[in-house]
């Protein structure tokens, strides 16, 4: 089975992506440009070199100085022009790669430096978002991309970045994150917003269990309520040897709470020594609600259909196994029932039911 699939054939089956940030998937000739029009000093500006110091700084093991590549691409997108040209053209990406249903999230607070309000960055994106898509519609192909809203957890801003993504939720934007270093802020000190967004019957995941152990993922779900889990990959340590599961991991597993896995920028963060050891394999054994994601695809060098690809040839998975995480990545949408059954009934199966024929 390993054999008949080809990454190129990998690119056109459809893909559920529900863990990508917009300011972490910038084309590195974008880069250079906005960078050239405020003066912002890069590396290199030569996109091709620009492009692999990205991936090569990432690369270091530690999710705090995977962090800090991220100055270079917020810097270029302090004018409504860059957002909407970043937004426009991360759709028409996903689109290429054959992703099907997206959910890009950004920090609104990061992009306030050319006196943009929270409100104009957001009807920045929403605007490249749709003429993203409305351009790959042009092309053929099929995409439809929801937006999260992410506070930054060490800052003091996430009632008001939730009172935002409610105010246009009805304009494209679906859901609710925090995100930024996890040791030393716990997810407890946004009690206020997480409680706010439940009353507003609003979505929201959470950045926990990635380079922070299991408290972070049992005050994510037990104290904050989170609808999904951003990586939850260290709920791995509540799992014994012999598969048994602890408590959390058998209440994360049994409520079906989705865990946003990311291979590469697991690897690259260090809270994974490499592919091979990702428990993304055991979890999918034991039938978690495993999901496959990018994170920052400019940082991993990588893709929806790069990152199938790696676990096609490290766990000899077949279209079976791709197709489960991308219905269980619909499943856990935060769009409405009936349009996450549509993609998967319209869209996805028969795509796949092609190739298990």
């Amino acid at each position: 089975m390993v054999a008949t699939i080809r990454y190129e054939d990998i690119v056109k089956v459809p893909k559920a992506l529900l863990h990508d940030h917009l300011d972490g998937g910038l084309r590195p000739a974008t880069i250079v440009d906005l960078a050239a029009e405020v003066g912002h000093e890069l590396p290199t500006t030569d996109p091709e070199a620009l492009g692999r110091w990205f991936a090569d700084a990432a690369d270091s093991g530690s999710l705090e100085r995977y962090l800090e590549t991220f100055a270079h691409t917020v810097a270029v997108m302090q004018t409504a022009p860059a957002l909407r040209r970043v937004a426009r053209e991360c759709a028409l990406d996903l689109a290429a790669d054959g992703v099907v249903y997206a959910e890009v999230r950004f920090a609104p607070e990061q992009h306030l430096e050319r006196d943009l309000s929270l409100d104009e960055v957001v009807e920045a994106v929403l605007a490249g978002f749709a003429e993203g898509t409305a351009q790959a519609v042009e092309a053929g192909l099929t995409i439809r991309v929801g937006t999260l809203l992410t506070a930054m957890r060490h800052a003091a801003r996430s009632q008001e970045i939730a009172e935002l993504a409610v105010r246009h939720r009805d304009a494209g934007v679906v859901g609710f994150d925090i995100a930024g270093a996890e040791a030393g802020f716990p997810p407890t000190r946004h009690l206020d917003a997480f409680e706010y967004l439940q009353r507003e019957n609003f979505h929201f995941t959470i950045h926990a269990g990635e380079a922070f152990g299991l408290p972070s993922i049992w005050q994510a779900i037990q104290w904050c309520g989170a609808d999904r889990l951003g990586h939850g990959v260290r709920i791995v340590d509540d799992i014994a040897p012999d598969g048994s599961l602890g408590r959390l991991a058998a209440y994360v597993r049994d409520k079906r709470i989705p865990l946003e896995l990311c291979p590469s920028s697991n690897v690259q963060t260090g809270a994974v020594a490499s592919i091979a050891d990702h428990p993304i394999g055991l979890l999918r054994d034991l039938r978690f609600r495993a999901t496959v994601n990018t994170d920052n695809r400019l940082m991993s060098g990588t893709s929806m259909s790069r990152e199938m690809s790696l676990l096609v040839e490290t766990f000899g998975y077949g279209w079976k196994e791709l197709q489960w995480f991308t219905i269980n990545a619909m499943k856990s949408a935060f769009i409405p029932f009936d349009e996450r059954l549509r993609i998967i009934d319209d869209l996805i199966k028969p795509a796949y039911a092609k190739l298990l024929a």
